[in-house]
């Protein structure tokens, strides 16, 4: 008989609690690894919700007109406001990574441009720059923006910059993040568009390490599962995705931007990063000699990353939009 039976009794129930503790691990493994192989897109939705919610953003929505904007809202709640446009093919989570150095400083407001993520998709409409823009004026107003910076990467870009050039009293601040819209010399993107293929159409994993390989210079590492949730996605919009490629990629789209350029007034900056396969950083060029009456003209050329800056360089990305909007 123990001579320390409190002690016995104490070990005992330890040793079953540690049991059970590793038994609802155990299960929660499986659960996790069920939900990976058979559903990774819930998987996705939920990094991309925590990713959001650790950063104190929080999804909303608006109805305008026929268009209901779903967007993330949070930050610095009495701060100067700052829209975040993401380019094509993306959603509100591509500004994720950035918007955590924003929100300090900012009231960030990211939407899913309409037309993607869970904006409201109309089958028959125009989703061009200049449509883009008017909705983009209309959800403005619904939020009561009076006076705001508006940053836009990629195709996002050009829909700033063209939103900036029509409401020159409304943007405080434009930001140009490897943007669409304008000239840049030739390279193997921009060969295979013109021979009737879109890298952004994927079929398999293959495919989608090719479009890795345009987007990032470092190529983050996504889990094969993951890989075919973008893989599905491609091949079930791919009608809505290609048709908005030829809008804007049209004689009179391709460089809708670069025409609007003199009309912008608002201070701008622009982000390139070097190494960007999708648009060429000669793109600056155009831009530099485009803004004629843009009263303060700033440039940051970033090292090591693709076209998607905003992922592969996101501390870089915030911190010189914050200098070049805050700082006189």
């Amino acid at each position: 008989m123990s001579n320390h039976p409190t002690r016995d009794v104490l070990l005992a129930r330890f040793a079953w609690r540690l049991k059970i503790l590793g038994g609802v691990a155990i299960a929660l493994a499986v659960i996790g690894l069920g939900v990976y192989f058979i559903a990774p897109r819930v998987v996705l939705r939920g990094a991309v919700a925590w990713q959001a919610w650790r950063d104190g953003l929080h999804q909303q929505s608006v109805q305008v007109g026929d268009t209901r904007w779903v967007y993330l809202e949070g930050g610095k709640e009495n701060g100067p406001p700052l829209v975040l446009l993401h380019g094509y093919g993306g959603t509100y989570a591509d500004w994720l990574l950035a918007a955590r150095y924003l929100t300090g400083n900012f009231r960030v407001i990211i939407p899913d441009l309409p037309g993607w993520g869970a904006s409201t998709r109309l089958p028959d409409a125009s989703y061009g720059y200049a449509a883009q823009v008017d909705r983009l004026h209309g959800f403005i107003a619904a939020l009561h923006l009076d006076e705001f910076a508006l940053a836009g990467h990629s195709m996002g870009g050009a829909i700033a910059g063209m939103y900036a050039a029509k409401y020159p009293k409304e943007v405080a601040a434009l930001v140009l993040v490897d943007s669409a819209g304008v000239r840049f010399k030739e390279n193997a993107f921009v060969r295979e568009l013109k021979a009737g293929k879109s890298p952004f159409d994927i079929d398999d994993r293959a495919q989608f390490k090719h479009l890795e390989s345009l987007l990032f210079s470092h190529p983050p590492s996504v889990p094969a599962r993951i890989q075919d949730v973008f893989v599905d996605k491609s091949k079930g919009e791919r009608a809505f995705d290609d048709k908005v490629l030829r809008e804007i990629t049209a004689p009179d789209e391709r460089y809708a931007l670069e025409a609007k350029l003199p009309d912008i007034t608002a201070p701008t900056l622009a982000v390139w990063c070097m190494q960007d396969q999708i648009i060429d950083v000669s793109a600056l060029s155009a831009i530099r000699k485009g803004l004629t009456h843009a009263p303060n003209i700033g440039v940051t050329e970033l090292n090591g990353c693709g076209h998607m800056s905003i992922v592969e360089k996101p501390r870089e990305v915030a911190q010189s939009i914050t200098h070049f909007v805050l700082l006189p």
